[in-house]
């Protein structure tokens, strides 16, 4: 597996988690969109996951927009004391509390999925 696979599949589980906790937040907010989030879960998991993905995507783009504007005016205030040139463009690296955050979401998606799946199987009886 190399590099470029490792680093798309983490993105991918970012994306997917973020997701996931923005339809719960949504849920927990509007009786009406969490009706229709329980009305998705009973989509193929798969589905979902690219839903998921998806929102993931929309929300990172929306929330580096904002740090983006939050930096350039935060740097727009320390440009006028300091000039700095860099021509590297940085590498992102996980923190490890995001990598323990991202492995507790995990865990409480497969807790949600464990529960559907026993609540399906108490539906069908």
């Amino acid at each position: 597996m190399n590099s470029d696979t490792v680093t798309l599949l983490l993105q991918k589980g970012f994306h997917v988690t973020i997701g996931a906790t923005a339809a719960l937040v949504e849920s927990l907010q509007d009786p009406q969109k969490r009706e229709q989030n329980l009305s998705k879960l009973r989509l193929e998991f798969d589905e979902l996951t690219q839903d998921w993905a998806q929102k993931g995507e929309v929300t990172e783009r929306e929330a580096r927009a904002f740090v983006d504007t939050m930096l350039s005016q935060r740097n727009g205030e320390n440009s006028q004391t300091t000039t700095v040139t860099t021509t590297a463009t940085p590498v992102p690296t996980i923190s490890p509390e995001v990598q323990l955050e991202l492995q507790a979401l995990t865990a409480q998606l497969g807790a949600i999925r464990a529960e559907l799946e026993r609540l399906r199987s108490e539906e069908g009886q």
